[in-house]
């Protein structure tokens, strides 16, 4: 990755017309309310399978903070871009970041998620004991 990253630096022009810039933050943003709705959404359900979700959420808002604060003119579009990435859109990497964390999380000894109150578990015993 090194080489093919000092390859790009080397070779990549400085600035570049894109032909489809809206579609690309279009498309980003959808994306990323994609994933913020079904992180939730899985979450709410207790589904484990939010934290790959909040994992690909997170790397999405660095990104999105990322070329929004390169891609930002000068001046004020850039004093805009770097307020919202400290406010809103690290912060918010960070709590998915988290919510993913924690899904794969061992749980704590005794705390066994699969077996409902009152239900066994395989070993025999009873959650009271």
């Amino acid at each position: 990755m090194v080489p093919w990253t000092w390859g790009l630096a080397a070779r990549l022009p400085p600035t570049a017309e894109v032909s489809h810039w809206p579609a690309l933050w279009v498309g980003l943003d959808l994306m990323l309310a994609t994933g913020m709705l079904g992180t939730g959404m899985l979450l709410a359900r207790g589904d484990a399978r939010h934290g790959p979700v909040a994992a690909a959420t997170g790397a999405l808002l660095l990104a999105d903070a990322w070329f929004d604060v390169l891609t930002a003119a000068p001046g004020a579009d850039r004093r805009v871009a770097l307020a919202l990435a400290a406010m809103a859109e690290l912060p918010a990497a960070i709590l998915f970041g988290v919510l993913a964390a924690r899904a794969i999380m061992p749980p704590e000894p005794g705390d066994d998620a699969q077996v409902k109150p009152g239900w066994q578990s395989i070993d025999g015993s009873t959650p009271d004991g």
